[in-house]
């Protein structure tokens, strides 16, 4: 019988912000208490597209959580990492490698970050959109289906040496991040790396690779990374939680060339129509290489190169 009362779950208390003086992305607030009209949507889709063009990172407010639903959140994202013994974890072990799926616990130094350094991480595992395109409402609603059972995220990061996760893009259409207080998110900008700036129960969001495909690189994936926090954070658990928007299986990452805005501004495909991987075979082929194949140089300094899918893919070190 369900219960009328909440369950007790023991308080999750984060870092305070860092009083460290550093240099953040300048990114664009989109506020979605304007999205009651269709005035405030077509406004917003602007202010969307500008924001996805420069950065392809943004905040979302007035996203509908108040901060009381986002501090229990939390509460509970902290109980499978702090409060389950170290053996109950490891009887949910997943296997990314072979699976394709980032679904079960991930053991710490499971993913191969750098000069034999392994990851201190473990983890259990639209309507603006189509309107900054000048598509229908529903387009990306549709590329989506939400009642499809789906795989969740929680983060726990342990300190390591300096860099976390190296310079890298996300493979799904959108990544929905809850701002938390310690610094620890980078993105690059035309002016190099820049730290995320945490704002009170906002959330960030970044486009990742398939929603570069489907606009043919108008909006590019972001490059991003985590890397260790300012002196003043040190010490303290990171717990983010994590939303990872995926296509459906049988979309075909091409670009929408219905759109009007496609149309003006010319496309750049990374292959050619016919041979462009499904959303199921980029996810499992990104999922499966991921901190795991042997990365080879590229012809640009601090870059690494593999091949998926007859695609190259970038990571940035």
């Amino acid at each position: 019988m369900p219960s009328l009362t909440v369950p007790q779950t023991p308080r999750y208390v984060p870092a305070l912000p860092t009083k460290e003086k550093l240099q953040y992305a300048d990114l664009a607030i989109i506020d979605l208490s304007k999205a009651a009209t269709a005035e405030g949507r077509a406004e917003l889709a602007v202010e969307l597209r500008e924001a996805l063009t420069s950065h392809g990172f943004c905040y979302i407010i007035n996203h509908g959580y108040t901060q009381t639903q986002n501090e229990r959140m939390f509460d509970i994202a902290d109980i499978p990492m702090s409060g389950v013994p170290e053996d109950e974890k490891r009887a949910y072990t997943g296997d990314s490698k072979k699976t394709g799926i980032f679904q079960g616990y991930k053991l710490i130094q499971y993913w191969h970050i750098d000069a034999g350094v392994r990851d201190q991480h473990e983890h259990y595992n639209c309507t603006l959109m189509a309107l900054s395109l000048e598509l229908p409402e529903d387009t990306f609603v549709k590329l989506h289906d939400f009642d499809a059972p789906g795989v969740s995220y929680q983060e726990e990061e342990v300190q390591t040496k300096n860099v976390w996760m190296k310079g890298h893009t996300d493979f799904g259409s959108i990544t929905l991040l809850w701002s938390q207080p310690v610094a620890a998110l980078q993105i690059q900008t035309k002016e190099g790396w820049r730290w995320v700036k945490h704002i009170e129960n906002a959330l960030l969001m970044n486009i990742g690779d398939s929603m570069e495909f489907l606009t043919g690189g108008f909006y590019k994936a972001t490059i991003h990374r985590v890397v260790q926090p300012p002196i003043d954070q040190r010490g303290y658990t990171r717990l983010s939680m994590i939303y990872f928007s995926f296509l459906n299986d049988d979309v075909k990452l091409v670009p929408l060339m219905d759109s009007p805005v496609l149309q003006r501004v010319g496309v750049k495909r990374k292959c050619e129509d016919d041979v462009a991987p499904t959303m199921k075979a980029w996810r499992v082929a990104r999922i499966s290489a991921y901190g795991a194949s042997d990365l080879q140089k590229g012809t640009e300094p601090g870059i690494e190169e593999e091949v998926l899918n007859g695609i190259v893919v970038k990571h940035y070190n």
